[in-house]
């Protein structure tokens, strides 16, 4: 048995419902790779950019055509006012030359595929209950093992605008002003493991809403740096219905940046769609921890305190603690 890891287990799952309990993080959290979006925010007075560089293959049987992409994904996020709220951009902006071999036509459409500003506020937070976010120090396994619990998720609401400048391609006839929400779910299945999932209406007063929806599963590796995700999204409207599988690796740099790849496919052959992602992400790290005096605090917050608290512990009550330990 290799007690220096079980030390350092111990310690992270003491440390880990402290860092869970609040929006902030010491390590960067991001929403890449892929486009499900974590329920949490970035945390007060962070400011937060996530870039990502791709390109993508269209062909389209029922057009006969086919598409070259390149094109930018950019999110721009801050933690404003208090914890559970962020303001966020994001969006895309694409070019894409596309070939009618049929009848020798070639053209560029160059617009924001993508343009949003939207609030995120989380609403509910399993974490914040001290009493289910004490681990076992006795038992590695129990605080290893998937638990039912865990599939209680914090949630949050979107609400933003899309917007659309000049005359773009990809909207054609499409108000310059739209509207979007949703619901973002987040569950810790386990110490490494983390399942995510999104449900929005999107382009609501337009002609042509659609429902939206994104599941994604995160691992991460003994060494925490690396992780790898599974993605499902799914689009469903008048102008365009698919469903989109992405799978990636992010690796942190730093507790500050973090840099990803990842890789998809649709489903559909109108059009069919291969594409590769490589993103980054970057914070600005203007968080202050807010010192709340011992006297303004709520009586037991970090649970009640037991009658027989301060009792000394008989000989068999001790080795009875010994018996349970089990790394």
């Amino acid at each position: 048995m290799d007690f220096s890891i079980a030390k350092r287990s111990i310690f992270f799952f003491a440390l880990l419902p402290t860092l869970l309990s609040a929006q902030y993080t010491d390590v960067i959290n991001s929403n890449r790779p892929g486009r499900a979006v974590s329920a949490y925010a970035v945390g007060k007075g962070v400011v937060q950019a996530e870039v990502g560089l791709f390109y993508e293959q269209q062909d389209n049987v029922d057009l006969n055509s086919d598409s070259n992409i390149f094109g930018t994904d950019y999110a721009l996020r801050y933690g404003l006012l208090f914890e559970q709220l962020e303001i966020n951009l994001e969006g895309s902006f694409m070019s894409q030359n596309i070939t009618y071999p049929d009848f020798g036509i070639e053209g560029n459409l160059t617009n924001f595929s993508r343009n949003r500003l939207g609030l995120k506020y989380l609403v509910y937070d399993p974490y914040k209950n001290p009493e289910r976010n004490k681990p076992n120090l006795y038992s590695w396994r129990a605080n290893n093992v998937f638990q039912w619990k865990n599939l209680i998720p914090a949630v949050s609401l979107y609400g933003g605008a899309n917007f659309l400048f000049g005359d773009n391609p990809f909207y054609p006839g499409d108000p310059s002003l739209s509207y979007r929400g949703g619901v973002n779910t987040q569950s810790r299945l386990s110490p490494r493991v983390v399942l995510i999932s999104n449900i929005a209406y999107d382009r609501i007063g337009t002609d042509f809403p659609e429902w939206r929806y994104a599941l994604s599963v995160s691992h991460a590796f003994r060494d925490p740096r690396w992780s790898i995700f599974v993605e499902g999204q799914g689009i469903s409207g008048d102008r365009y219905s698919d469903i989109i599988l992405r799978t990636g690796v992010a690796r942190l740099i730093n507790s500050d940046f973090q840099a990803d790849f990842h890789l998809g496919s649709g489903f559909k052959n109108s059009p069919s769609r291969i594409f590769a992602v490589l993103g980054f992400s970057y914070r600005l790290d203007f968080h202050k921890d807010q010192v709340k005096a011992i006297d303004e605090q709520r009586a037991g917050q970090n649970g009640s305190i037991k009658k027989n608290a301060n009792k000394r512990k008989s000989k068999k009550d001790k080795n009875k603690e010994k018996d349970d330990i089990d790394f």
